[in-house]
């Protein structure tokens, strides 16, 4: 039977955000929200995000991806360079990133701008990855049509014969990105869908402005 979805719906009650709360630097107010979802037990996967680019054909596309560092600089996650996702950042590198926290009835919601990490750092988190997730990034050629899943089983016993008892190189193809924020919102429900928004505005590359939305 067809879900009658215009009748879907719930009160947001658990959380307030106001201004009193806000710190002067947006990434004090990402660390201590991601905090409280990654502590949560509710919560899989308090790092999965939402990264929204704009396709070689021109259309936006929104998948998850895994955030795996932030700090002052932005946001990291990994990829394969010569993946859909990997040639559109390289092309269009003005990107959207998005949490969300059902639970806590929170969103994050951040613009911004991505180039690759160093080799050095791509290295660096590669070589923590577990063997199979390296050997991973050598097996599939991301985002190309492949015959079937033979196909990926055959290249996964190659590649572990080829790096038998020894290191595995990260390929040259697969590494870090950062999103560089230029603007952060933080996204907090309340009842009558009076929601609080809060966002900060990055200025002259320096200094974070913040401003009130209405919902």
């Amino acid at each position: 039977m067809k879900a009658k979805l215009a009748s879907l719906r719930k009160s947001y009650e658990k959380g307030i955000l106001d201004m009193d709360q806000i710190t002067d630097n947006p990434i004090q107010l990402f660390q201590t929200w991601f905090y409280e979802a990654k502590e949560s037990d509710s919560i899989d996967e308090a790092n999965a995000m939402s990264l929204t680019t704009l396709g070689i054909d021109g259309y936006p596309r929104a998948r998850v991806v895994l955030l795996k560092d932030y700090s002052e600089e932005g946001f990291v996650f990994f990829t394969n360079y010569h993946s859909d996702k990997g040639k559109s950042l390289l092309k269009h590198p003005k990107v959207g990133l998005s949490f969300y926290w059902p639970v806590l009835e929170r969103q994050i919601i951040i613009k911004g701008t991505a180039e690759q990490l160093s080799a050095e750092r791509s290295d660096q988190y590669f070589h923590s990855r577990p063997r199979g997730s390296q050997l991973g990034a050598h097996v599939s050629p991301q985002s190309e049509e492949i015959r079937d899943r033979k196909f990926l089983e055959d290249r996964q016993a190659e590649y572990e014969k080829k790096y038998e008892n020894t290191e595995i190189p990260r390929p040259q193809h697969w590494g870090g990105i950062l999103v560089v924020p230029s603007e952060i919102e933080f996204w907090q429900g309340r009842p009558n869908r009076l929601h609080d928004r809060i966002c900060y505005v990055l200025e002259n590359g320096l200094d974070w402005k913040t401003k009130r939305l209405a919902p």
